[in-house]
């Protein structure tokens, strides 16, 4: 969803855990393709995936328990939604100074230059 929605520079970073589901041959064929660079957690250490896991309990709390999914379209409805429209675009974080992550994005995007030529290009 992120590589046909987003229009993300080379060398942004995918981090993960060690999950399978992020280990495949396929799927790390993909992410090479679209110059992503791949970081994934040390073995044992779930404070290296901090972020990503915070975000899961998140989705969890305010959204996956609070509704009762009857089918897989309803998750498949709902889940994009809260990501996109509510967790995006109108949850604040304090850790981004209060502000939902679209609004931080585009605040840093505005005081920041491009990605440096040389650092695109390395992939």
């Amino acid at each position: 969803m992120a590589i046909i929605s987003r229009n993300h520079p080379k060398s942004v970073i995918h981090h993960s855990d060690r999950g399978i589901q992020y280990a495949p041959h396929d799927y790390i064929e993909i992410l090479l393709k679209y110059g992503f660079l791949i970081s994934m957690s040390r073995k044992g250490n779930p404070y290296d995936n901090a972020t990503t896991e915070n975000f899961f309990k998140t989705l969890k709390v305010e959204e996956v328990y609070l509704w009762e999914y009857r089918t897989l379209e309803d998750v498949q409805i709902r889940l994009p939604f809260f990501i996109q429209e509510v967790y995006n675009h109108k949850r604040l974080h304090s850790s981004l100074g209060y502000r939902p992550p679209v609004e931080f994005e585009d605040l840093f995007f505005k005081n920041h230059k491009p990605w440096p030529t040389a650092l695109t290009q390395s992939v």
